[in-house]
């Protein structure tokens, strides 16, 4: 007995016969029934397991045992449709697609660091950005450089004369200039100056459309990578499970899956098989729900090997803390079993066959697999409205480069004042001696005014 597939009702004691089961298999049973025209009363197997030959006295116990030694009529059931089954028992057409999968425990989710804005787009590509800035404001500068069209002399305001034939017709892309102007156009703020020449406005016109193409592309999926907790799995499929020793893997002691990789050829099951067998203490378990236990109270150091619908369903089930990884290892289904020979077998393939036409298999498997799940379509966190909002973890650095690039201010806007100051007061030949040294005298105090309007030592300044 085994959720989803036959479960035992609340308050079954209430109840009598069949009336005491619900689940997916139930349901599958009775509408088999209908369509086929008989009665059935529904039994559990004493032993619990599915079916399995011992290879010593080659006895066959769980179900495939009940009906080889005529102790069951049919068997309605998750029972794995295979060669070694096939040899003793029919089967069915298959009522349900399936493979092997593998359970782990499911991942601390990573919270977004503080500077998760740059998740978005891959380091290398934050690289190629930078060099492509730098390489965009190069080439403006020397296109502008050798563009007759950048240089261009301004119209003279009144009292001014005019440039001699010495001086140089200004050029407004300078290197600094050039790298502000790519700078503008990549934070989508513009610039002060534009390209003159065909040339220079070639080169804006790329980098445009590059920037457009980039921020477009970030700001898509900026959101997701803010808002979304991610799961970092440490493996990803049987591959994996097989190149490393830290978290130990099984199956079910009794079953297909087990026959499964007892009987592959494939290097990597065998591989694995060969692990399986021999690892002390047995990865073994003697139930799928003794599995699924241990898979939840291994801290992530055990995988459990199983059918991928049992995987599903233990997905969507509280606590919700296994998930599903990779694909799954083969193709198989599930099958109504009867005995070899039975007359049932036909009236049971043509039933399956019109249910599943019908959709009323896939409809079985919503009911009890999803509509009744407890974790919700994302898992267990998927209600939690708060996961949805910013925090301020999420942001924190783009607050540290405001307030860095602030204090840089700051400190630049400092040495540029002391810088023109004392360049000021070199050209004016003013005396920057410490306090100590003598005053200097009224006569040459208004020395240190250069400007109208502007005074090194901060005194009121007079034009000269």
């Amino acid at each position: 007995m085994e959720g989803p597939y036959v479960m035992l009702k609340k308050n079954s004691e209430l109840y009598e016969g069949n009336d005491q089961f619900e689940g997916y298999c139930v349901d599958l049973a009775s509408e088999i029934a209908k369509h086929i025209g008989i009665k059935y009363k529904i039994s559990i197997v004493p032993d619990g397991k599915y079916g399995a030959r011992d290879p010593e006295t080659k006895i066959w116990n769980g179900m495939v045992g009940e009906l080889v030694y005529g102790k069951a009529e049919i068997a309605v059931a998750p029972l794995t449709i295979t060669l070694v089954r096939e040899e003793v028992i029919d089967f069915s057409k298959p009522f349900m697609s399936l493979g092997i999968s593998i359970m782990i425990k499911k991942p601390q989710k990573s919270k977004p660091g503080v500077f998760s804005f740059l998740d978005p787009l891959a380091y290398e590509i934050w690289m190629c950005i930078v060099f492509a800035y730098i390489g965009v404001s190069v080439v403006l500068f020397l296109v502008s450089r050798f563009s007759p069209y950048e240089w261009h002399a301004e119209e003279p305001e009144e009292g001014t004369t005019e440039l001699g034939p010495t001086d140089q017709p200004p050029n407004e892309f300078g290197i600094f200039n050039s790298l502000w102007f790519s700078l503008g156009a990549f934070m989508q703020q513009g610039c002060d100056i534009s390209p003159r020449s065909l040339s220079g406005r070639i080169v804006g016109g790329v980098w445009w459309f590059f920037t457009l193409i980039i921020i477009s592309s970030y700001t898509a999926n900026l959101a997701a990578f803010l808002t979304v907790e991610r799961m970092v799995s440490p493996i990803e499929s049987a591959e994996d499970l097989a190149k490393q020793t830290e978290i130990a893997y099984g199956t079910l002691d009794s079953g297909s899956t087990k026959e499964f990789f007892r009987r592959s050829k494939i290097a990597v099951y065998e591989k694995m098989w060969s692990y399986m067998k021999s690892a002390e203490p047995t990865v073994f378990t003697k139930t799928t729900m003794e599995g699924v236990a241990r898979v939840r109270k291994s801290k992530g150091k055990y995988a459990f090997l199983l059918e991928s619908t049992m995987n599903e369903y233990t997905e969507q089930r509280k606590p919700c803390d296994t998930m599903k990884v990779g694909g799954n290892l083969d193709s198989k289904g599930y099958g109504i079993a009867t005995p070899k020979g039975s007359q049932l077998r036909n009236a049971v393939n043509l039933a399956v066959l019109k249910l599943n036409e019908q959709g009323l298999l896939d409809k079985l498997k919503n009911k009890w697999w999803y509509d009744k799940g407890e974790c919700g379509s994302g898992g267990g966190d998927s209600k939690d409205k708060s996961s949805q909002a910013l925090s301020l973890s999420n942001v924190a650095g783009v607050f540290y480069i405001l307030v860095g690039g602030l204090g840089l201010a700051m400190l630049v806007a400092l040495v540029e004042f002391c810088y023109k100051s004392r360049a000021e007061a070199k050209r004016m030949k003013v005396d920057l001696s410490p306090p100590h040294c003598p005053s200097p005298s009224p006569s040459t105090q208004n020395l240190a005014t250069y400007r109208e309007g502007y005074n090194v030592y901060g005194s009121e300044g007079v034009k000269i």
